[in-house]
């Protein structure tokens, strides 16, 4: 017996669904493969899912976001193309196959299934026939000819480098992928491994991902672009060349504050760095045996341990040292974990009077503290006659006191330059621009930026992924498939050993990896790696456009009408990798001359998560609540309307604290007066009820700015206003043969749409039309029904409301003020008391203060 809720009469929400499931699969009324349709087109699209399983409750409040703004554009008049597909490759699905033994196609094509299913069930007004999955050879075809055409252009590389490494799931991680210092997958600590890898070269682009930024700046949440700004890091600074004793080449040194120079008293390497390994080579043995075992103890430490400020600062000299450009002195040579070797070359020049890691790190090891700035003198003005001491040297005023070889911390901030030669008593930005320019003359430095975005690791030493399409020949050499031989596709997993250990199970699929050489015939192998999941996500937007075509992997003229995406919508925990990538991707399609356009998501909506009892739901802490029970109990409309209701996209939601069941049952309430209107669809509104058509055509003039303004809950509030007015009306003597009911029903149920499909779809079908209502347009207020009448005013004393009065919205304040006080509930109040003030704000509200 199909479930029903109280005072529902009839409304079943169960034999709904299954009804208008059938007729949406015959009509397809999301589809948007008419080319011949004239309509202005908007691109709205849902941050595809991985299918690790069935829908959960943060796939419930996503879809029934994305999938309001899709409705609504769609009411507005727009050809939407609203696409869904499934980010199928990666590590889930390779770890839940090894734990089954099954073939991870097997579990992945599963689970997309069910989900597939789900989202059906769910009423997502998606476009069916443009469907991807990335684990299919049809898409990663084109992850491989992206590959290709980025190793063409230098963009895609291979070396050897100390990369993050997850001792689990026995593959690298890219900088991004590690959180905390731990495998943003499985939470195992993240080590530091050295293997020959594929990179492709983001850092290229960084300063276009930074300043592209800007076109982002109020369609883009702040929070996000504040994350990929800190991810990227861009510092502006110098570059100097430091000589090594006993080394032909000098090491370069970024620093952002090249001023402080001549307060350089030591230089710190990376122990992990080449150019560690490079200084400590002819080394005695005793030096060589003690940087050794410092270096095995850096090696098991994070990279968020490393930087943290509060740790004993470790390190060895390694009986080396540079020579300062700008005054010639000996600068010792040490070896420590707070430098890492993928900043700039992995040295830094320590200037420990003014960077309290390196103060710490001197006082740790008795070395000198030289002060270069005066903080305490003023950097506006004339410059400031420096004090000198008998033999001519500049003297710090009260340098006991602030001597941060004394104090223990490091002097920041502005000042005048001291201690520092030819810059004595420039301020900062004065003494890095002559520092600068000194440097540029002698030829031991120049102007540089330096970041801390690092290059995209994309190498994967495991199977479910994209094959790299590059074959290695017995000489070293690296040669492209060519693009006529692609897809490279993964040979079935049966008869390899999936469990991770460190290199890829390709490698092992003897009759597969091993190839002759394109070019000459000779045995050579293919590159047993697979790609990052995140190259298939950084340009899917893309391929929804022509999902079916084997000749290319998007068409530019597609592009040209549907991208960029109008409406991104999706979780903040893809604010750095999943958009900074996608963000890198279309630049590089961009000069490739496929993309007229650099920014992927023109606007992007982040929401937020579905909690309960104020935590994130775990099976450990077992406050799970499985979406499927809950659309079993009260319907996927109730389910999406209270997602809509809860508040603003972007908050949490706690399931406690919310109720599909009031849901569910205002749902049955707003679908009887679909039955209650008697009169036909063709009626005349103005000869309607006409209070109940001003509260639905104000209704049709807010809704819209509501909506795009993303306040969705709001609209929903509307609606039930709106349902309440109506319900009135009917019940009050208008009837249901009235003109007036008939219109507000009707845009009860246009509103409904955007939120719960099934009951507008079958209020539409009771009220005379053909489906779908999702595809009939917004109706335009009637500006006439938008001037007010009149207006209800407030009368509050001491704070509390007393009475109300109807006015004109027009009234004079001086006229408001004089009825508001005559009112019998003001008398009241205010007694025998004082009146000491009145606020009027015309025409809503007056507020009488009295003398207490």
């Amino acid at each position: 017996m199909a479930q029903q809720h109280e005072d529902s009469n009839d409304y079943d929400f169960s034999q709904i669904q299954q009804k208008w499931q059938a007729v949406w699969d015959e009509l397809k009324p999301f589809s948007t493969e008419n080319a011949s349709d004239t309509r202005p087109r908007k691109y709205v699209l849902d941050m595809f899912p991985y299918p690790s399983g069935d829908l959960h409750m943060g796939h419930a409040e996503a879809y029934a976001l994305g999938d309001v703004i899709a409705r609504y554009w769609r009411q507005q008049g727009f050809n939407v193309l609203h696409p869904i597909g499934w980010d199928s490759f990666g590590l889930p699905a390779e770890n839940a196959a090894i734990k089954r033994g099954i073939d991870p196609r097997e579990w992945t094509y599963a689970n997309i299934e069910q989900q597939k299913r789900s989202m059906k069930l769910y009423a997502a007004s998606f476009d069916w026939d443009r469907t991807i999955h990335t684990s299919d050879p049809e898409y990663y075809k084109w992850n491989q000819w992206l590959f290709l055409k980025m190793y063409e252009k230098g963009l895609a590389y291979r070396k050897a480098s100390w990369v993050n490494w997850c001792p689990n799931d026995q593959t690298v991680l890219a900088n991004e992928q590690v959180v905390d210092g731990t495998c943003e997958r499985c939470g195992a600590t993240a080590e530091k491994k050295k293997l020959t890898q594929w990179y492709l070269r983001i850092t290229d682009y960084a300063d276009r991902l930074l300043d592209d930024l800007n076109q982002l700046e109020g369609s883009w949440p702040s929070k996000v672009l504040a994350m990929q700004r800190n991810w990227i890091g861009r510092s502006i600074g110098a570059d100097v060349d430091f000589e090594i004793e006993g080394r032909g080449e000098p090491v370069t040194v970024f620093t952002t504050r090249p001023d402080t120079l001549f307060g350089a008293t030591f230089m710190v390497v990376a122990p992990d760095s080449d150019l560690a390994a490079e200084l400590i080579d002819g080394a005695e043995d005793a030096v060589k045996a003690e940087f050794a075992a410092y270096l095995t103890q850096v090696q098991k430490k994070s990279e968020i341990d490393r930087q943290d400020a509060t740790k004993e600062k470790t390190g060895v000299f390694l009986h080396r040292y540079a020579i300062n450009p700008v005054n010639g002195e000996r600068l010792p040579i040490w070896a420590a974990d707070y430098v890492l070797s993928d900043y700039g070359t992995g040295a830094i020049m320590a200037v420990p009077a003014h960077d309290q890691r390196d103060l710490d790190f001197a006082r740790a090891f008795g070395l000198p503290v030289r002060v270069v700035v005066d903080t305490n003198a003023p950097v506006t003005g004339a410059i400031p006659v420096i004090e000198t001491d008998e033999n001519g040297d500049p003297v710090l005023p009260d340098l006991p006191e602030t001597d941060p070889a004394v104090t223990g911390e490091a002097l920041g901030g502005e000042g005048r330059m001291i201690n520092s030669g030819p810059l004595d008593g420039l301020s900062k930005a004065n003494a890095i621009k002559r520092i600068v320019e000194q440097l540029e003359a002698d030829g031991k430095g120049r102007s540089a930026r330096n970041y801390r975005l690092r290059d995209w690791l994309i190498s994967r030493q495991r199977y479910w992924g994209t094959p790299i399409p590059i074959i290695h020949g017995e000489d070293g050499s690296m040669i492209p498939v060519p693009e006529d031989q692609l897809p490279v596709v993964l040979p079935p997993s049966e008869g390899l050993d999936l469990k991770p250990k460190g290199s890829s199970p390709l490698g092992a699929a003897e009759d597969w990896v091993n190839v002759p050489n394109p070019i000459d015939g000779t045995p050579a192998r293919r590159d047993a790696d697979t790609m990052d999941t995140f190259v298939d996500s950084s340009w899917y937007f893309l391929r929804f456009l022509n999902p079916h075509d084997d000749t290319q992997a998007f068409d530019p003229k597609e592009a040209e009408k549907w991208a960029p995406v109008d409406q991104y919508v999706g979780g903040v925990t893809h604010a750095i990798l999943h958009l900074l990538y996608a963000r890198f991707i279309t630049k590089v399609l961009y000069d490739l001359g496929y993309l007229s356009f650099t920014e992927p998501f023109s606007a992007l909506l982040n929401q937020g998560m579905v909690l309960m009892d104020g935590s994130a739901m775990s099976k450990s802490k077992g406050n799970i609540v499985q979406l499927s029970e809950q659309l079993d109990k009260h319907g996927v409309d109730a389910v999406r309307l209270t997602m809509a209701f809860a508040g603003p996209p972007e908050d949490d939601i706690d399931w406690a604290d919310v109720s599909p069941h009031s849901s569910a049952k205002f749902l049955a309430r707003a679908w009887r007066l679909a039955g209650d209107v008697t009169s036909a669809p063709e009626v005349e509104w103005k000869t309607g009820n006409e209070a109940l058509r001003r509260v639905t055509h104000r209704f049709l003039a807010d809704a819209p700015g509501l909506i795009e303004a993303f306040k969705f809950n709001v609209v929903v509030a509307r609606i039930m206003d709106l349902v309440n007015a109506t319900r009135k009306a009917i019940d009050g003597g208008v009837g249901g043969a009235d003109a007036a009911v008939r219109e507000a029903t009707e845009t009860v149920a246009l509103g409904l749409s955007l939120f719960a499909p099934y009951t507008a779809e079958d209020m539409w079908q009771k009220l005379g039309y053909e489906a779908s209502v999702a595809t009939y347009g917004w109706r335009k207020a009637d500006p006439v029904l938008l001037v007010e009448q009149s207006v209800t005013a407030v009368v509050q004393v001491d704070g509390k409301v007393r009475d109300k009065l109807e006015v004109s919205p027009t009234i004079d304040p001086a006229e408001l003020e004089a009825l508001a006080l005559a009112t019998a509930g003001a008398i009241r109040a205010v007694g025998d008391r004082e009146i000491v003030n009145v606020i009027v704000r015309a025409p809503k509200i007056v507020s009488i203060s009295t003398k207490k």
